[in-house]
C-alpha cells in the first residue's frame, strides 16, 4: 500500500469518490445497498478497510450528473470532508450531449482536478472506454478520444494516479457491459476495482471472470438484439436529452456522509446493522 495510506495506526484515512453513474455503480445491482446498487468503489473502499482497519468512505456520485452539477453540487462537500483519498470521473455524460464545447469542458475539468489537488489527497482520475455498441454512436468517438488525451496530461500536470481505462482489453467483452451497453457490468466493476486497488498497491483477492468463448450468433438475432437495445435503451436516452431530463434528478447520493467502513462484512454489514438498530 501506498505510503500515503499508511501513517501509523491513529492516522486519518477517508475515501470519497466523486462523479456520475460510472462511480455510483450502476450496472451493478443490489438489493440491500443504496440507491439499488454497488459498484467498483464500494469494492475499493472493503478492500481498503480490510487492509487497514479505520478507513471511511462517502460516495457523492450520482447517475446522469454532468460535470457543471459535479462541480456545483460534489466539489465543496467533498473537500469539507477533508479526504486522504479521491477518485474522480466525470464528463462522459456531456460526451454524448448535443453541442458540448470539449475545450470548455476540459478547461472545467482541470479546475475542479486543481481544486480536488489543493486537499492534499491522493487523486485517482480515469480516462473513458471507447464502448463499441453501435454506429449510431460513433460520432462521438473523436470527443471521447479527445478527452482521454486531455485526462492523461492533466493526471501528469497534477500528480494523479491515472487508471487508464481506454487501455483495458478485458472490456472487449460484452459481458462485462450492463444491458444498456454503456454502463459496466458486475463482472466489469469488480474488474475496475481490481485496477483501482493495483493501482493503490492495496492488497486484495479480486480475480477476472473467467469465461468460455462468447458463442458466435446469427446475423438474424444480431438484429434482433440490436432492435431490443435501440428501442430499450437509445430511443429513451435521447427521448430524456431532447426533454431535459435525467434519471439522476430524483436520486440522492448513496453515501453522503463518510462512514467507518467494517473490516468484515463490509458495506452490507453497515446496512445489516443499521436495520437491527432501527
Amino acid at each position: 500500500m501506498r505510503e500515503e495510506f499508511g501513517g501509523g495506526s491513529k492516522a486519518r484515512r477517508r475515501y470519497v469518490a466523486i462523479g456520475d453513474s460510472f462511480t455510483e455503480g450502476v450496472g451493478d445491482p443490489s438489493k440491500v445497498l443504496p440507491n439499488g446498487v454497488r459498484g467498483w468503489a464500494d469494492r475499493v473502499a472493503e478492500k481498503l478497510a480490510k487492509a487497514q482497519p479505520g478507513w471511511e468512505y462517502a460516495n457523492l456520485a450520482v447517475r446522469s450528473k454532468r460535470l457543471r452539477h459535479v462541480i456545483d453540487e460534489q466539489l465543496e462537500p467533498a473537500m469539507a470532508m477533508e479526504p486522504t483519498l479521491i477518485t474522480l470521473y466525470a464528463g462522459g455524460n456531456d460526451i454524448l450531449d448535443f453541442g458540448t464545447d470539449m475545450d470548455a469542458l476540459l478547461k472545467d475539468y482541470e479546475l475542479l482536478v486543481a481544486r480536488l489537488s489543493e486537499t492534499g489527497a491522493t487523486l485517482v482520475l480515469f480516462t473513458g472506454f471507447d464502448v463499441k455498441v453501435s454506429a449510431v454512436l460513433e460520432p462521438f468517438k473523436k470527443r471521447n478520444t479527445l478527452y482521454n488525451q486531455r485526462v492523461r496530461d492533466i493526471a501528469a500536470k497534477y500528480g494523479a494516479i491515472l487508471v487508464d481505462y481506454w487501455c483495458f482489453d478485458a472490456y472487449k467483452d460484452s459481458r462485462m457491459w450492463a444491458p444498456d451497453r454503456l454502463h459496466m457490468s458486475k463482472a466489469g466493476h469488480k474488474y475496475l476495482a481490481a485496477q483501482v486497488l493495483d493501482n493503490l498497491n492495496v492488497p486484495h483477492k479480486i480475480s477476472p471472470k473467467e469465461w468460455d468463448p462468447p458463442t458466435r450468433m446469427s446475423m438474424r438475432e444480431w438484429e434482433r438484439r440490436q432492435r431490443r437495445w435501440v428501442n430499450d435503451w437509445v430511443v429513451p436516452l435521447f427521448g430524456r436529452k431532447l426533454r431535459g431530463v435525467t434519471l439522476g434528478d430524483s436520486i440522492s447520493p448513496r453515501w453522503p456522509e463518510p462512514v467507518k467502513v467494517p473490516r468484515k462484512g463490509g458495506l452490507k454489514k453497515l446496512m445489516e446493522d443499521r436495520e437491527t438498530t432501527q
